[in-house]
């Protein structure tokens, strides 16, 4: 992909000036940008322990890239069907990211630890009242773990993290520039509607390849590949004075914008079944209804979670083992790992 010299207009550049000389709520927002980009380091998976996952074999005794987007798309469909926000969902996969990133965990673990993060994340952002009950998250994700054994993964992700369970992520930014485009044009039939921004960017997240990006630049990357999609060369003006003051290299941009590109392009096709924007509801027959609501009560629990550390012939880094006797699959039971780029429940649902 080539880049495009987009030219600011003297019309445009007079409007914009410079982005610390506009008005106060404009000016509150790239402050906001600024205080973010300066801190997003922090709240990234550990890049070593991302290859490892994207190294890993299917066969691997550890979570590969593969088993860990099939567990994405689970994450997404039960907030889907939950109908918990995109913020939920962000958070969710990042807590996910960065406690895979540090732990060696086996497959068998992965659903239980899955749901802790969506359950710790829907704690954090939704309202107490929009937060269903703990074993019906269980049921509901069809995984064969009970409530105690969710605490207590709850706990450890918990302490793994430092409880800096708070992030910044590529939805603040996408956030704050969907508001300062907003802010400096008037020209508003050109912007895309944020959920729709949204969209994209949960797309994104269900490959693993898109946790190594900046969060800044990401977000970036989202907006400026809907803008060059659109043909919107005045917007794609605004894109590129907020790189120039966010000090975002070209080249970080082009390569992810690339990506983000292709992923459309996945996300678009007719091979790709997508959700639409509505509560998922899931239609079950009786027979099934009954043993999801037998199975509540009659599975067993987990073993006890012995913690030891990564083999230092495996990694340079220093990671947490997770492991026990049985084995499993690497998704929770009507997890698809091999199926289409999205989850199952969403197949045969109307496109947006």
């Amino acid at each position: 992909m080539e880049t495009v010299d987009f030219a600011l207009s003297s019309e445009r550049l007079a409007r914009m000036q410079d982005l610390q000389d506009l008005d106060n709520e404009t000016s509150w927002l790239v402050k906001e940008l600024e205080s973010n980009i300066a801190q997003e380091a922090d709240f990234l998976p550990r890049e070593t322990g991302l290859n490892i996952m994207e190294s890993a074999a299917e066969n691997h005794n550890g979570v590969s890239a593969k088993c860990r987007n099939a567990k994405v798309e689970d994450l997404w469909s039960l907030t889907s069907f939950f109908g918990f926000s995109t913020k939920t969902f962000v958070l969710a996969v990042n807590l996910l990211d960065r406690f895979l990133a540090i732990m060696k965990v086996q497959p068998k673990h992965l659903p239980c630890i899955g749901v802790s993060c969506l359950h710790i994340a829907a704690k954090m952002v939704e309202d107490e009242c929009n937060i269903s009950p703990t074993h019906e998250l269980i049921r509901i994700s069809q995984s064969k773990f009970t409530v105690s054994d969710l605490s207590r993964m709850e706990k450890i992700i918990s302490e793994k993290l430092n409880l800096e369970f708070k992030a910044i992520t590529a939805l603040t930014f996408l956030h704050l520039y969907h508001a300062v485009i907003v802010s400096l044009t008037s020209e508003r039939g050109e912007i895309p509607s944020i959920g729709r921004l949204e969209a994209q960017l949960k797309a994104c997240l269900c490959q693993l390849v898109f946790s190594k990006a900046k969060p800044s630049v990401l977000a970036l990357s989202v907006i400026t590949q809907e803008f060059d999609a659109l043909q919107s060369l005045a917007m794609l003006e605004i894109v590129q004075e907020l790189q120039r003051h966010l000090k975002i290299v070209d080249s970080e941009l082009l390569y992810w914008r690339g990506l983000v590109a292709k992923c459309m392009t996945e996300y678009s096709s007719s091979e790709c079944n997508k959700p639409d924007n509505k509560k998922l509801v899931w239609i079950v027959s009786r027979r099934t209804a009954q043993n999801l609501h037998a199975n509540h009560f009659s599975v067993p629990e987990l073993p006890t979670i012995p913690e030891g550390s990564w083999d230092e012939s495996e990694s340079e880094d220093s990671c947490e083992d997770m492991s026990c006797e049985e084995d499993s699959l690497c998704g929770s039971p009507g997890s698809d790992a091999e199926g289409a780029f999205f989850p199952s429940e969403f197949r045969n649902q109307g496109r947006k």
